[in-house]
């Protein structure tokens, strides 16, 4: 089977040596995004988890797309939180980049921290297109 590493300069900057987007055979495993700013990985969008939530996905979505990939081809999502307390809040943001009948396999997972101090954290496996 190939395996292809996958780093953009275009996209969220990486807050860690490890590539955006690892394809191997007809899947897509997309590293863990963080709620950063596209051009500063030090720095997370102000706002709360609603807020924090969207800028992870804007994140995801566009390593699937210059993957070409796209949200429509996600498989299972793995989904780190902080603070419990925010699942809902989390999940209303989320499930709005989905179809609602085609929603991904997942996994949402109580952390005691994350890198940069945010407070989510979701990576992700997709069909490559």
């Amino acid at each position: 089977m190939n395996i292809e590493h996958l780093i953009f300069d275009k996209g969220p900057k990486r807050v860690g040596p490890f590539s955006h987007a690892v394809k191997a055979g007809d899947f897509l495993f997309v590293t863990g995004q963080m709620p950063t700013l596209p051009n500063d990985p030090t720095k997370l969008v102000e706002g709360d988890i609603a807020k924090q939530t969207h800028q992870v996905m804007k994140n995801l979505k566009s390593v699937l797309e210059s993957s070409n990939s796209s949200l429509e081809n996600v498989v299972f999502v793995r989904i780190y939180l902080v603070n419990f307390q925010d699942f809902d809040k989390m999940n209303a943001v989320y499930k709005s980049y989905f179809d609602s009948d085609k929603l991904p396999a997942r996994t949402c997972i109580g952390v005691t921290g994350l890198a940069v101090g945010a407070s989510v954290e979701i990576d992700l496996i997709a069909k490559i297109s």
